[in-house]
């Protein structure tokens, strides 16, 4: 009987890992509703059709991105597990004491997707209409006024963070799960800033419940073109903006990585998915596998600058 089951139970085993063969695994580090959450299941239909097979988008969350991107680093270099980065991943690197993973080596650029930009949002219900109005009064109320994030290491964390170090202003630390969460706090008026990418703050524009007060770029945004930047509001020298990209394990092999990277840049030129990044604040960009992972290194160095001014430190 055993033998007889043997041929039965060895065919399941192939036929399971052939499925598993055809599908693509996109890890999110962070929450439903973030930026990578929602730029991942803007593409990954599109990606499939593109790679002619499934790709699922699986989030893993927790410890500021880290769980979701440990588990790459150690998955099969085999093109099936990526993860859908962001400026976090470099700032990881400098803000933890200690990582089970080096951002830059463990890891292999596979597509560069574009940039996004950050937005400077505060509570309706402060008295503060500018940058410099909202710096003044943070001054004036040391320690009183709290700001809310996707979670400590993530990129909305750093940026505020950064902005409250060079401001000279002390705020407290609220940490969510993702983007959407830490904006929800805004406007229930628990929280009284955040600094959130585009694709999170768009929708957001005309709420009365909020204000938007700045952009993190160096120059103003297509996107928001009427906000001034925070550097030219009172806060010299600040800028802060985020590449978003496809990241797999180190060691893929080059004709799967030129296989997706191609992918990618052929939906970079597809006017659907062109309509859908401008809908969330996306400035895309393809760039080859060398030139992104060129991007990365310099990121990181950048990032290491950006984490030491902030005084930001997760240990």
């Amino acid at each position: 009987m055993i033998r007889r089951l043997i041929p039965f139970v060895l065919a399941l085993a192939a036929a399971a890992a052939a499925a598993q063969g055809n599908v693509t695994r996109i890890v999110v580090p962070f929450g439903a509703g973030g930026v990578q959450d929602i730029l991942a299941r803007a593409i990954s239909a599109e990606l499939g059709a593109a790679l002619g097979q499934k790709v699922i988008v699986e989030n893993r969350t927790g410890a500021g991105g880290t769980i979701g991107t440990a588990s790459v680093a150690k998955a099969a270099p085999d093109g099936h597990t990526l993860i859908l980065s962001a400026a976090s991943h470099t700032i990881n690197g400098s803000l933890y004491a200690k990582l089970p993973y080096d951002p830059i080596r463990d890891f292999t650029g596979v597509a560069h997707i574009g940039t996004v930009e950050y937005v400077l949002m505060v509570s309706a219900a402060l008295p503060v209409r500018t940058v410099g109005e909202f710096v003044d009064y943070a001054r004036a109320n040391p320690g009183k006024l709290n700001y809310s994030t996707a979670g400590s290491g993530s990129a909305t964390h750093l940026s505020m963070a950064y902005f409250a170090g060079l401001a000279g202003i002390d705020m407290v630390h609220v940490p969510y799960k993702a983007t959407n969460e830490a904006i929800n706090e805004v406007l229930a008026g628990r929280s009284h800033a955040v600094i959130a990418a585009n694709i999170g703050a768009l929708g957001f524009v005309k709420d009365a419940r909020v204000r938007m007060l700045g952009v993190t770029a160096a120059k103003r945004s297509k996107f928001l073109p009427e906000l001034p930047t925070i550097a030219e509001s009172g806060v010299p020298g600040y800028e802060f903006d985020s590449w978003l990209g496809l990241l797999g394990p180190a060691g893929i092999p080059v004709s799967t990585l030129e296989r997706i990277n191609a992918a990618v840049g052929t939906l970079l030129k597809d006017p659907v998915i062109l309509d859908r990044l401008a809908k969330q604040g996306i400035e895309p960009r393809a760039l080859s596998p060398g030139a992104f992972n060129a991007l990365l290194r310099a990121d990181f160095a950048n990032m290491a600058r950006v984490v030491k001014a902030s005084g930001a430190r997760v240990e």
